[in-house]
């Protein structure tokens, strides 16, 4: 009687190969650790051969592993192929996606928007947190795609565009003149350390007016004109706007906005939102027209 080989097992197996371990495979397909590697015991058990060298600190494949991982991606090649030919390309699941709370407008609701228009079965849940927290989740394999705010570009990253850092204020306000400067800034946001070296450097003294997790809370104290903020150039919101402060507040570097693919996200539906990702970062035309309304909780 044939045996048959279980496509779900397959998957995680392929899974951990291409990642190179349990934990950022069982992140990428929203799995625990233990099902993952229960699923690779099944398959060890029907094919009655070890697939991993667990012996290291890492995972490894053994020979047998390494001649069944290329079978397993036919299968599932041809699995995800049939699938797509009788539902009429109708792809369906979940990518999560990860962006800073301050490069979340004017690109992401227009790259959503297109790419619900193709893959209408498909649900991107978009995360929106600090740049350090998505670079570790994303490590764990809890991300499919993430852009961070960073000084500088990885190796591993690929480099959409880069804004410079700027003072932004009330509109019409003076509280940039005052001191000490009344700075507001979230606790963990990559500006901040950036912005108290710059004032530093300077010998502007500066307090903070407002500390907090929340970027509404700095936002209405900086619209308040009781303190200045960070921001990259042209993401500040409507009823903010950079300060003209001709030299009278440190010049700040540049942050390249990163992006990072998951190498287990290559599905079309993955390939056609990072393409849409790179399109609207690089395009002017898309900049301009795309709405920006003010953001919501959660900063670089």
């Amino acid at each position: 009687m044939p045996r048959n080989l279980d496509l779900t097992a397959l998957r995680s197996f392929v899974a951990v190969a291409d990642s190179g371990g349990v934990t950022k495979a069982a992140g990428y397909l929203n799995l625990t650790q233990s099902a993952v590697s229960m699923q690779i015991k099944r398959l060890e058990e029907a094919l009655d051969v070890e697939l991993l060298d667990r012996a290291g600190r890492g995972v490894s494949l053994t020979s047998n592993g390494e001649q069944l991982v290329s079978y397993a991606r036919r299968m599932l090649r041809l699995n995800d192929e049939a699938i797509d030919r009788l539902t009429a390309h109708d792809f369906g699941g979940e990518i999560m996606l990860g962006v800073p709370h301050d490069i979340v407008y004017p690109h992401i609701p227009e790259v959503l928007r297109r790419f619900n228009a193709a893959f209408p079965r498909v649900r991107v849940n978009l995360v929106s947190s600090y740049s350090r927290a998505l670079l570790d989740q994303f490590a764990r394999g809890q991300f499919a795609m993430i852009l961070t705010t960073e000084l500088g570009h990885p190796d591993a990253a690929e480099v959409l565009m880069e804004k410079k850092l700027v003072w932004v204020g009330a509109e019409g306000g003076s509280c940039w003149r005052q001191r000490p400067l009344r700075f507001g800034s979230g606790r963990q946001c990559l500006f901040r350390s950036t912005g108290i070296r710059g004032l530093e450097r300077c010998g502007i003294s500066w307090e903070l007016a407002v500390e907090s997790e929340s970027d509404r809370t700095i936002e209405a104290t900086v619209r308040a004109d009781l303190a200045v903020a960070l921001m990259l150039e042209g993401t500040e919101p409507p009823f903010l706007e950079k300060i003209d402060h001709n030299g009278n507040l440190p010049d700040l570097p540049s942050y390249s906005i990163n992006l990072y693919v998951s190498d287990l996200a290559r599905g079309r539906a993955e390939d056609a939102l990072v393409d849409l990702v790179r399109q609207a970062f690089r395009s002017d035309t898309l900049t301009a027209s795309s709405p920006r309304p003010s953001p919501s909780s959660d900063a670089a």
